[in-house]
């Protein structure tokens, strides 16, 4: 096997895990913080789209948050699927930059790392994660914005 096809291979495996741990990493980005979200401008709760992509996969979900979760929303959330740790947080002025680990239950590790401006309505990260330690970090980004303050019937929950 060729080196080329050697890679071929390790991205079509790895690109899902990525795929994964980037969307959930990157909505665990926006800050919780000793103030309302209101109060500090960070994201409202509502009914949010996102769009996550990753060389060249795009995927987009809607979720709606209610304000008792807004901080977990956006303050690093773990689900069934994937834990996220961020060590590294810097957010004021509408910019925010992060760096941490996602892990899935079969202890799969991914590094990520993003960064960008945020409002409350809105926000867009960009960065990327790195699949195995050595490895370049493939660019990636997500663009989310609230589509309303209230949530359509049957909307799903975060």
């Amino acid at each position: 096997m060729t080196n080329r096809q050697g890679r071929t291979r390790f991205l079509a495996r790895a690109l899902p895990i990525a795929g994964g741990a980037l969307a959930l990493g990157m909505l665990m980005t926006v800050p919780s913080s000793a103030t309302s979200p209101q109060a500090s401008g960070t994201p409202l709760p509502g009914y949010w789209e996102y769009t996550t992509s990753a060389l060249g996969i795009r995927d987009t979900e809607t979720k709606c948050v209610r304000p008792s979760e807004i901080t977990r929303f956006f303050s690093g959330l773990s689900t069934r699927r994937w834990s996220c740790t961020y060590p590294v947080r810097e957010v004021g002025n509408g910019q925010a930059r992060f760096e941490g680990i996602c892990r899935d239950h079969k202890d799969r590790t991914v590094r990520v790392r993003l960064n960008g401006p945020y409002e409350p309505e809105s926000f867009r990260f960009n960065g990327g994660a790195q699949l195995a330690r050595g490895t370049p970090y493939i660019p990636a980004s997500i663009t989310a914005r609230r589509i309303s303050a209230t949530c359509p019937a049957g909307a799903e929950y975060f």
